[in-house]
């Protein structure tokens, strides 16, 4: 039975139909929630399975931990939404993790320039399945970030409409990839501790 639907549940399901940006995606992982989380809340890492991030390092705070900053390190080619006036090459990203709970939920927000939350959420949640766990991911922006809203401003209705479709697609592809990679990962660290 569903429980009955709180005015907060509304009020975040409302928020997330207007999020301009908005994927996830999910996959079993043959390893505990607590082993996933481990992986994957060590965003140093990220470059073992991101498309863009290459990794990067802790800033403030204690590492993995609510409040901890992180800086990571990107780079994005020039075959990616071609048309678009996005940053290529390398760039770098501030993110602060807003939720850490080992083996149910790790998330960040990435911040501005001047070091405030961004409406830019990227999230990792872990359930026991089995003998495994089912690993979701998601991302989720609401208000344009410092840097989309500087391409907005250089396109039109129709490209701004062009450009939040086709950056949702690339997003749910690389979302997908980044689980599939973790899967790898895991799976294959669990066989060499058995071995």
């Amino acid at each position: 039975m569903t429980p009955p639907a709180t005015e907060d549940t509304e009020a975040a399901k409302a928020a997330d139909a207007d999020a301009i940006l908005r994927v996830q995606a999910r996959i079993l992982v043959a390893a505990a929630p607590d082993a996933v989380y481990d992986t994957v809340s060590e965003l140093a890492r990220s470059g073992e399975w991101s498309r863009e991030c290459t990794g990067g390092r802790w800033v403030s705070g204690t590492p993995r931990t609510v409040g901890a900053v992180f800086r990571g390190e990107n780079h994005r080619g020039a075959d990616v939404v071609p048309w678009a006036p996005i940053v290529r090459g390398p760039w770098t990203t501030e993110s602060e993790v807003v939720a850490a709970e080992p083996g149910r939920l790790f998330q960040w927000v990435v911040r501005d320039s001047a070091g405030r939350r961004q409406d830019s959420t990227w999230t990792y949640e872990f359930e026991a399945a089995g003998d495994g766990c089912l690993l979701v991911h998601r991302y989720r922006l609401g208000r344009p970030t410092e840097g989309l809203a500087k391409i907005f401003r250089q396109l039109g209705p129709d490209g701004q409409r062009r450009f939040t479709a086709e950056w949702n697609r690339k997003l749910a592809d690389d979302v997908a990839a980044s689980l599939s990679r973790i899967k790898d990962i895991v799976e294959r660290a669990a066989v060499e501790r058995a071995v």
